[in-house]
């Protein structure tokens, strides 16, 4: 930006805090306002799930660090309601206008609530997503509930339900699919997972749903009526069933948005209704959605920490130098969790394949690599106890390379055996449709093809 500017981050989360701290670092020396919803300074959520929960640390110890002084304005504790792309203003819900000449979209994603005509307003039904939440389940575990009712085995419901565990409290998970992780992983490894899940003693009902949440006289949660017309007693239950994008203040905006995220081109510029780049608006973190080259004709979703930082620094760049030497945000995706004391990392996108092999360790001894392919080629690879064998992998996904691979580990079986990777699909559906992020879904110009799921479900 040429003189001086003003420019806006609405989200004061980890992707818009370290936007800021990168505007200073690409010399934007103009005046820099942060918006948040919340009142809290940001702060760092996957301890939330673990940590938090376990009691190992309480939320004023998940506060992210600075790494610099940004001298911004901090606007938090009311949210944006609405932006005017023609006057270049954000409107606060309290009515206060907030003009810029560059706008940095960052504001996230949501858990999504369990409806409350099936019990979603019961005292003891919780979500978590933010140090609200977890302060509040926190308090509930601690209270000693005599069961737990976790909805959802996807990486937020495991990690949670490994808390409980290490807390000595007596858990039941309940999953839609026939193995935690399926969505995200396919059914070969959910089957490998489902082991963790038994031996650390959780009460697994696969292939399960919750039909209803049921409370007492006084709106207290008391048991959950489950789909095999079992009923399951509880105090305390976690929905960990998806995220919903914050998106509901731009409607009406012209920006192409809606709850799977807001779209942008590959330089972190929002689209319009139309499909077409607005200059002065950008957009990064767990809301973005936008064409990566690995995916062609897709629109990658990532609700991960590693995405919500290097997108932040994308678009900050873009923001400032852009006109001059646009960068594209082409990261390979990656996350990790911790559950049942097994580390689980993850690089490129499972859902995509249509093969798994194992190429390293076994599936029985809980330390192994598993390598994902799709046509022939490979897309992903998971790593259980052993994250730092994946830079080799990292290498081979990008560039495409046959599948299997071939590796001749040392710790490898004597041949390579793929396996259907066992997704599950609808019929007639290319990719599995689903509540969670990271997502694939079709870009403006191709067929409607229902998302990808993999991920944070």
């Amino acid at each position: 930006m040429n003189g001086p500017g003003r420019i806006v981050v609405v989200g004061a989360s980890l992707a818009g805090l370290r936007a800021a701290e990168a505007l200073r670092d690409e010399g934007f020396d103009g005046e820099l306002t942060l918006i948040g919803d919340e009142p809290h300074a940001p702060y760092d959520r996957p301890p939330l799930s673990k940590a938090v929960l376990s009691g190992w640390l309480s939320t004023d110890h998940t506060v992210l660090p600075r790494v610099r002084n940004i001298d911004a304005r901090w606007l938090l504790g009311t949210p944006a309601s609405g932006v005017d792309l023609r006057e270049r203003r954000v409107t606060r819900a309290d009515g206060r206008e907030v003009p810029y000449d560059r706008l940095l979209i960052a504001t996230g994603t949501r858990a999504r609530p369990w409806p409350q005509r099936q019990g979603g307003a019961l005292d003891g039904v919780h979500l978590l997503r933010s140090r609200d939440d977890a302060d509040r389940l926190r308090a509930a575990l601690a209270a000693g509930p005599g069961r737990v009712l976790v909805i959802g085995a996807g990486f937020t419901g495991g990690e949670v339900a490994s808390s409980c565990r290490d807390l000595g409290l007596e858990v039941t998970v309940t999953q839609r699919g026939g193995g935690p992780l399926a969505s995200a992983l396919g059914g070969v490894i959910g089957r490998s997972v489902t082991g963790w899940y038994r031996d650390a003693g959780v009460d697994l009902r696969l292939g399960t749903t919750v039909q209803a949440l049921e409370g007492d006289a006084h709106g207290w949660l008391r048991r959950a009526a489950l789909s095999d017309g079992t009923l399951v007693e509880a105090e305390v239950a976690v929905v960990a069933t998806g995220a919903l994008a914050n998106t509901e203040w731009l409607t009406g905006s012209g920006l192409a948005a809606d709850v799977r995220g807001v779209e942008c081109d590959n330089a972190c510029r929002a689209l319009s209704d139309d499909g077409t780049p607005v200059p002065d608006v950008f957009v990064a973190g767990d809301i973005a959605r936008w064409p990566h080259p690995l995916y062609p004709g897709q629109l990658l979703c990532l609700d991960h920490w590693d995405n919500a930082v290097a997108q932040a620094r994308t678009a900050a760049h873009n923001m400032t130098h852009g006109s001059r030497s646009p960068r594209a945000h082409r990261p390979l995706p990656a996350f990790w969790s911790n559950q049942f004391g097994v580390n689980l990392k993850c690089l490129g996108l499972p859902a995509q394949a249509d093969q798994v092999v194992v190429t390293q360790g076994s599936l029985d001894q809980r330390r192994f690599v598993a390598a994902y392919g799709r046509r022939g080629r490979m897309v992903a690879a998971v790593a259980v106890d052993s994250p730092r064998v994946l830079d080799g992998y990292a290498a081979l996904i990008e560039a495409g390379a046959p599948f299997p691979p071939e590796l001749n580990a040392a710790d490898g079986p004597e041949r390579l055996d793929p396996l259907d990777a066992e997704f599950p699909r609808p019929a007639g559906a290319a990719f599995a449709p689903g509540p969670s992020i990271p997502s694939i879904s079709p870009a403006p110009s191709t067929p409607s093809i229902p998302s990808a799921l993999a991920g944070h479900e």
